[in-house]
């Protein structure tokens, strides 16, 4: 068994075949393809489906494949911990960015540009998902590090979180709407509403799998009801442009209440229960972290922002 087999085996996998794993790896597709075959059959079993469209791993394939990236990783990490004994830092940090995670109180692509004049040898491969889908890679030691959307303070077992974001979520809703007439609204604009006053109502949300769909269905659901959802949509400006529409209630975080060009929008304040909208760079506590990579999540740390106290 070599170390380049099971890195072949782990590129098919994450390509879901084998032209676009050769790609990646910029080597000829039959060489891949016969070194998977001869690990297998070195191992005795099938690690991969080739019966359908897309290459997927067989039940043993399912099982082998963490251990193959924990022995890719294991090398990787000896070879960058030598490079950076000898002032040489190198190799690939994985960043997932959840979308809108930064808002416009930290430039990324600023901060990314900096990087990579300390260390022009280091690769950021930079990717946005959702939440719930970033942090099961970070899990999986597909990610390095994330910057991610959470509706808890604590961070699930085998990951550390520092807080870059902690605001409530806010009502926004357009002139004339219903929800003004509520007597918590009466007071005026920081006037607040009870959660129990949207049930019914339709709601205007991120997706499900991120930071915020999370909190609100949490709070919902410690209300008592569930949220009937009508609208969704990725980006919180799309969000407003819907809620200024009339097309129902806007949930979003406080600060993304910015004026929208279809009308005012007024903003409540949401309460019993208060929900917040998070936003936390994620890295994992188990498992080997390489010296790039450690390199970036201490730079990170010190540049983002941190929620007042």
């Amino acid at each position: 068994m070599e170390l380049r087999q099971l890195r072949y085996f782990v590129s098919v996998v994450e390509e879901g075949g084998f032209t676009r794993a050769a790609a990646r790896l910029h080597l000829a597709q039959p060489g891949i393809s016969a070194q998977i075959r001869q690990l297998e059959k070195e191992l005795g079993q099938s690690l991969l489906d080739r019966s359908g469209r897309s290459v997927t791993p067989t039940e043993a394939g399912r099982a082998v494949l963490p251990y193959a990236r924990a022995a890719l990783a294991a090398a990787d990490a000896v070879r960058e911990t030598v490079d950076a004994y000898t002032g040489l830092l190198r190799g690939r940090v994985t960043l997932g960015l959840v979308s809108g995670a930064t808002g416009h109180a930290f430039d990324i692509a600023a901060f990314l540009a900096d990087f990579h004049a300390e260390y022009p040898s280091v690769e950021v491969a930079l990717t946005e998902d959702s939440t719930e889908r970033m942090q099961a890679a970070l899990l999986a030691g597909e990610l390095d590090l994330a910057l991610l959307g959470t509706a808890d303070e604590v961070p699930p077992p085998g990951a550390a979180f520092h807080l870059v974001i902690d605001v409530p979520l806010v009502a926004a809703v357009a002139a004339g709407d219903p929800l003004l007439s509520h007597p918590g609204a009466r007071a005026g604009a920081t006037g607040a509403v009870p959660l129990a006053a949207l049930r019914d109502r339709p709601l205007i949300s991120l997706p499900r799998g991120t930071g915020v769909r999370a909190a609100l269905e949490r709070g919902c659901a410690q209300a008592g009801f569930r949220p009937r959802v009508t609208f969704e949509a990725a980006a919180p400006h799309t969000l407003r442009q819907l809620a200024a529409r009339g097309l129902g209630v806007a949930v979003l975080p406080e600060g993304e209440n910015a004026p929208s060009p279809e009308g005012p929008l007024r903003v409540l304040p949401i309460v019993a229960p208060e929900m917040r909208a998070r936003i936390a760079l994620a890295w994992r506590t188990t498992g080997p972290t390489s010296p790039a990579a450690r390199a970036l999540l201490d730079r990170l740390r010190k540049a983002l922002p941190t929620p007042p106290t």
